[in-house]
């Protein structure tokens, strides 16, 4: 559903008086985290606008190469009169010593399962990634997008459609893409940066993974151990991305993938076919997401949490 010219009017409005700005968004970032973060960013900076991004992880290593990517922080190192959260379906997504400073003024989201935690809140479910919604808003509202800020917007529209192939890929995501592509962004760069390379240790880190694969009818699934990691030298707590490869499997319809996390709790991803909606299973154990694509961290023994979220899923699939 568009979001209303009421609200888009209230956000430009805020945006236009505010002079420090801070950024935040969700925690374990992906493309579209970082590349909104960015792409913000670096507008209202172009528009002479103090601005603090900030994400409580920092930003992968596959993310580095963006401009800007060097300004975002893990802390805030000062107040601000404007924050904005992009890329969280709730408050507690941008981490604890963060989501302390109470409602972000701005919300710009695009999970149906976002909670409406801001003050304005810029919420389209039919946009493919946030960055397709900020490179939208941002010329609308009378800011120029530099080219590192659409090189940043293009990586989120990228990852967030694992490089165009998700279905819910419009004409329009592509006009925007095509839109950012004339400001001069190396493309090609960009789709292998943010999809194609892989560290010597991430594929290391798959092996493992591929070793416990496991199946039956309609899922498939595997989990990755902290024990894992360390073996093969795999800094961060997420899956290297392997999850996208399991739910590459002919003939399975969902996939998923339990990480084990420090202080007893697992990171649960799930990937599903046209047709199946993860997402409210992700938010039955505390997560969100997309339809096809969602996550949630549980407490629980990596044996536990696979044990309750197979339980639940033999039951999603044979109700």
């Amino acid at each position: 559903m568009p979001i209303s010219e009421s609200l888009l009017a209230q956000a430009q409005d805020l945006l236009s008086t505010a002079r420090h700005i801070l950024i935040v968004s969700h925690q374990r970032p992906d493309g579209d985290a970082i590349g909104s973060t960015l792409g913000l960013g670096l507008a209202l900076q172009a528009a002479n606008k103090q601005v603090q991004m900030v994400n409580a992880d920092g930003v992968p290593v596959n993310f580095r190469h963006l401009t800007g990517s060097n300004e975002i922080k893990r802390t805030p190192i000062s107040g601000a009169d404007c924050v904005i959260a992009v890329d969280c379906s709730d408050l507690h997504r941008i981490g604890e010593g963060l989501s302390a400073l109470g409602p972000p003024d701005i919300n710009i989201d695009h999970h149906a399962t976002n909670t409406n935690f801001a003050k304005i809140n810029l919420v389209d479910v039919d946009a493919v990634a946030v960055a397709q919604m900020l490179a939208e808003y941002l010329p609308r509202w009378g800011f120029v997008l530099p080219r590192a800020a659409g090189s940043a917007l293009i990586t989120g529209l990228i990852t967030d459609t694992i490089g165009f192939r998700t279905r819910n890929v419009t004409p329009k995501a592509l006009r925007i893409t095509a839109d950012l592509m004339e400001l001069g962004v190396d493309m090609p760069m960009l789709y292998e940066q943010a999809i194609i390379l892989r560290s010597f240790e991430a594929l290391q880190f798959w092996g493992t993974g591929l070793q416990n694969l496991q199946r039956n009818d309609r899922m498939v699934w595997t989990h990755l151990t902290m024990e894992g990691r360390r073996a093969a030298g795999y800094s961060g707590r997420d899956d290297a991305d392997l999850i996208n490869i399991l739910s590459s499997v002919r003939d399975c319809d969902i996939a998923m993938i339990f990480v084990e996390q420090p202080n007893c709790k697992v990171k649960v991803s799930w990937r599903a076919r046209s047709g199946f909606d993860v997402s409210q299973i992700a938010l039955s154990f505390g997560g969100g997401g997309h339809p096809a694509a969602s996550g949630a961290e549980i407490s629980g023994t990596l044996e536990e949490v696979q044990v309750s979220v197979l339980s639940t899923m033999a039951k999603f699939l044979n109700p």
